[in-house]
C-alpha cells in the first residue's frame, strides 16, 4: 500500500505542477478558485508522499558509500541558497533562469546519492525527473526571457548566512523524525 501511496503522491505532484503549463485554457477558467484546488492539490501529493514513503517496505537496491553525506549536505546546502529570493533579489544567480527549480533537482539529486533503497528512488528520482520536465514545459511555453537587474553580492551573503541557518533546522529537524542528515 505505501509504494501505491508514494506513487499517487509523485504522479498527483507532477499533475498539480503542470497543469497551468499543460492545460492552460482550463486552468484559466477556474480563476482564482484555481490556485485554491492546486494548492489543495499539492498539499494532498506531499502528504500521500510522506505517508507513502514512511509505509513502504526497505527494499534494497544499493548501498551509498558513507562519505555521501557530506557531498549530500553541501549539495542540499546550495539547493536550499537556489530555492532563497537570491535568484531574484541577488547577483550570482541573476542569470540563471529557473534557480528554484535548479535547487529542487539538486536536492533530489543530492537525496539519491544517500538513498540507496527503492521508495528513496521513487520518490527523489520522481521529483528530479519532474524539475527536468518542469524547466522543459516553461521554456517551451515561455520562450522569451531576460534576467532582471542584478541585486547586490550582500543580499546573496545575507540569504547563504540563512540557508546555513535554515539547513541547521531542517537537519534537527530531519533528525527527530527520521535518520539525522549530519551522519553519527
Amino acid at each position: 500500500m505505501g509504494f501505491v501511496l508514494l506513487i499517487l503522491g509523485v504522479g498527483l505532484w507532477w499533475a498539480a505542477h503542470l497543469f497551468k503549463r499543460v492545460m492552460p485554457e482550463q486552468r484559466a477558467s477556474m480563476g482564482n478558485a484555481g490556485k485554491g484546488v492546486v494548492a489543495l492539490a499539492i498539499a494532498a501529493s506531499v502528504l500521500l508522499m510522506i505517508f507513502g514513503y514512511r509505509m513502504t517496505d526497505f527494499i534494497y537496491v544499493w548501498a551509498p558509500p558513507s562519505f555521501m553525506v557530506h557531498i549530500n549536505n553541501l549539495l542540499v546546502l546550495i539547493a536550499i541558497f537556489m530555492m532563497s529570493p537570491a535568484g531574484q533579489k541577488g547577483r550570482l544567480l541573476n542569470k540563471m533562469r529557473h534557480p528554484m527549480l535548479g535547487g529542487m533537482k539538486m536536492w533530489a539529486f543530492a537525496h539519491l546519492l544517500v538513498n540507496g533503497d527503492l521508495a528513496s528512488i521513487i520518490l527523489f528520482g520522481g521529483l528530479l525527473a519532474w524539475a527536468v520536465v518542469e524547466v522543459i514545459v516553461i521554456n517551451r511555453s515561455e520562450p522569451g526571457w531576460a534576467p532582471s537587474e542584478p541585486g547586490t553580492y550582500g543580499k546573496d551573503a545575507m540569504f547563504f548566512v540563512a540557508s546555513i541557518v535554515l539547513l541547521g533546522i531542517i537537519g534537527y529537524i530531519h533528525g527527530l523524525v527520521g535518520p539525522s542528515p549530519f551522519g553519527s
